[in-house]
């Protein structure tokens, strides 16, 4: 997924990930949502992959993925990412993140923050678990339900 030393070399097929492993794995994410590179982002997943984000329907594959992100990103304008790793259990990586942009339709400063568990296979993200929250930068953070 990420140019990587050979001490950080990504398991094969569906082996188990080291803490430093998932934690290089979560800066380079990071760093390709900021530079917005759809490609390197999109051949971080495997040909097959599996995702389901927030209230999206549940997609498949490398071209389903390739639109989401350009629609995602076409209304983040200075997206700034920051992923904490949570839990590591064999070839599944929980993290949480937070990120802040401004919405290029509106002009207005956003906020989000997430949850997601990444399932690994021959270091790519192959099932893409994510639940995601956003709000206005300064607005209200309730939740319509409270």
């Amino acid at each position: 997924m990420a140019t990587m030393n050979k001490a950080q070399a990504f398991p094969k097929g569906s082996g188990s990930w080291s803490t430093a492993q998932a934690n290089a794995l979560l800066r380079a994410v990071e760093d390709m949502f900021h530079r917005r590179d759809i490609d390197a982002l999109v051949n971080g997943f495997t040909d097959d992959c599996i995702f389901r984000f927030a209230e999206q329907p549940e997609q498949q594959g490398r071209t389903a993925l390739r639109e989401f992100f350009v629609a995602r990103l076409s209304r983040q304008r200075n997206y700034r990412l920051r992923k904490s790793l949570l839990a590591l259990d064999g070839n599944k990586l929980a993290n949480l993140w937070d990120g802040t942009w401004e919405d290029a339709k509106t002009g207005k400063a956003m906020r989000g923050r997430g949850l997601e568990v990444w399932t690994m296979r021959d270091g790519m993200i192959a099932v893409w678990d994510a639940a995601f929250n956003v709000w206005e930068d300064g607005g209200d953070r309730q939740s319509p339900i409270m």
